[in-house]
């Protein structure tokens, strides 16, 4: 297998459908090893429509590249109430891929 799994987390802002099942928003990634680019994602907004707009706008990011792009695309695109927790939540996203690149490249 040429990917790995990572996940982001963040708190939702109170209020949001998704903060009454969630505490907190997670973002997954499929990345590939060797180039560090999101195959897919995924992430625990309340709507079916939310979690494939979020899909749509991170795959093909490079996190090699850092997390600038995809932050920036973010919020450019997405104006929900979970703006701010999907950058928080891509930024640990992005964290775990530094802290983990060393082992994915021993696999």
């Amino acid at each position: 297998m040429n990917t790995v799994f990572i996940a982001g987390h963040a708190r939702l802002p109170s209020g949001m459908a998704a903060q009454n099942m969630y505490e907190t928003l997670t973002i997954t990634a499929e990345i590939d090893r060797k180039y560090g680019v999101i195959v897919a994602a995924s992430c625990t907004l309340a709507t079916e429509h939310g979690r494939d707009f979020v899909q749509q706008l991170l795959r093909g990011y490079s996190l090699q590249d850092g997390i600038d792009s995809p932050v920036d695309a973010v919020k450019l695109h997405y104006m929900g109430k979970a703006g701010n927790a999907i950058v928080s939540a891509l930024k640990d996203l992005h964290k775990q891929y530094i802290i983990n690149l060393e082992k994915m490249n021993k696999i």
